[in-house]
């Protein structure tokens, strides 16, 4: 039998000095970008912190659907809206 493939969320470096962020999809609102290969969603915070509340609009790239789980390496930023 083959091994499964690790986790993603091993890959962390915890010794970083900005700590990463999940962050849970729970609207995706359009496509954007020239070729379209961009999807923008509204994602909320997984935390227990006082951003538990916070949600922000972020562009992905690749396959994206609601409930999914984001890593934010930068969650500060807000993407811009689709016109």
């Amino acid at each position: 039998s083959t091994p499964l493939p690790p986790c993603p969320l091993l890959w962390i470096d915890f010794n970083m000095e900005t700590p990463i962020v999940l962050a849970k999809v729970i609207r995706v609102l359009g496509r954007t970008g020239n070729t379209g290969n961009v999807t923008q969603v509204r994602v909320e915070f997984i935390s227990t912190g006082q951003d538990k509340e916070r949600t922000l609009v972020r562009n992905v790239k690749g396959p994206v659907r609601e409930g999914d789980i984001l890593t934010l390496l930068e969650w500060e930023r807000e993407a811009r809206r689709l016109r």
